[in-house]
């Protein structure tokens, strides 16, 4: 219906987040467009019963869903399926409304496949997105709240804002993710501790019974990520998502000083967490893998690695919108080589084997 290779050319001669802002007008207007978003949805949206999973009573139709950091004030979601996405995931949503960091805040990398953010958890407030949120949920694919603190929170009430958040968000989200591990929120990541883990799923437990996760940073070391895991998963936490944007700037030549970098750059670092966790934790709880994944191979090493579900969004960023209809036709033909019939037999399959 129109070339991305064009389409992008115009985008990246804009300042990547007025390009993300221009993304996000197109898509807020797509679902109005019925012509078009209905041919894109036949286009994109990969429905075969070999890649369809319930997970926590939920079903995913596909196993690629969106990463949290596009559609931070649930604006997007009806276009969600014209993608391609199995499911989406809202946010990062913070109690009260805040700007995030100051600009420039968001940098491209195309020689590299990767971009780099210090957004800040820019956002409309939960009161707001809330209100966007109950003019779609339920929704015809599963949608995941991803809740963070407010800047400007203390430490030491850390603790109300993510219970706040939960019992906004529990009763309009299939599912609920912890945000504790972006790297642009000062000493967010300092949470990452057993003791604030422990209290936080504990709490959150008592709240919903809906499915909660924590998202991890791909830049612990081995050891102190799966004792993480652990506790999270011992005081009632869902599953993991692993990993969230990475602070190892030798990854990409001259690049900023400061924020997260994603994209292919983060592919092999994510890739490597992830299969350790994933010797320690597969059986005992859902894994979700999320920092790097382009490829239908890449997605596919993951699920085989343990992953119930992958996540993606800097990728799309480069690849356009055929990205994920391609991800998961590429999945299928490598289960049809492998002799896999469904997903559920992929998951875990290189653990099982050893």
């Amino acid at each position: 219906m129109f070339n991305y290779k064009t389409l992008k050319k115009l985008l990246f001669l804009f300042q990547p987040e007025t390009a993300h802002n221009l993304a996000e007008l197109g898509l807020r207007i797509l679902p109005n467009c019925k012509l078009i978003n209905n041919y894109m949805v036949n286009k994109n949206f990969i429905m075969n019963p070999k890649l369809s999973q319930e997970l926590h009573g939920i079903k995913f139709v596909n196993p690629v869903g969106l990463a949290a950091g596009f559609d931070k004030n649930a604006t997007m979601i009806k276009s969600m399926p014209a993608l391609g996405f199995g499911f989406t995931e809202i946010g990062t949503m913070t109690p009260r409304a805040q700007d995030g960091n100051p600009k420039p805040r968001m940098f491209r990398y195309p020689e590299h496949n990767s971009v780099q953010n210090a957004m800040g958890f820019n956002n409309e407030g939960s009161a707001k997105v809330l209100t966007n949120l109950k003019k779609v949920y339920p929704f015809s694919i599963p949608v995941g709240a991803n809740i963070g603190k407010n800047k400007t929170t203390p430490e030491e009430f850390a603790l109300q804002d993510y219970k706040t958040l939960i019992r906004k968000f529990e009763g309009t989200s299939d599912y609920l993710v912890i945000n504790i591990s972006s790297p642009n929120t000062p000493n967010l990541r300092d949470l990452q501790n057993e003791k604030f883990i422990t209290e936080l799923f504990t709490m959150a437990k008592s709240l919903t019974q809906k499915p909660i996760f924590l998202k991890i940073a791909p830049d612990m070391e081995v050891d102190v990520a799966i004792n993480l895991c652990n506790t999270a998963v011992n005081a009632g936490a869902a599953g993991i998502i692993a990993t969230n944007t990475t602070i190892d700037y030798s990854l990409v030549p001259n690049c900023q000083d400061f924020g997260g970098l994603s994209g292919a750059c983060l592919t092999q670092k994510s890739h490597n967490l992830f299969v350790e966790l994933a010797k320690e934790l597969y059986g005992k709880t859902t894994l979700i893998s999320v920092g790097g994944i382009s490829t239908g191979e890449e997605a596919y090493k993951r699920l085989k690695a343990g992953a119930s579900l992958v996540q993606s969004y800097s990728g799309m960023i480069f690849e356009g919108p055929s990205m994920i209809r391609k991800i998961n036709e590429e999945i299928l033909e490598l289960m049809n080589k492998d002799g896999f019939n469904n997903i559920s037999e992929v998951i875990g399959s290189d653990l099982k084997t050893k």
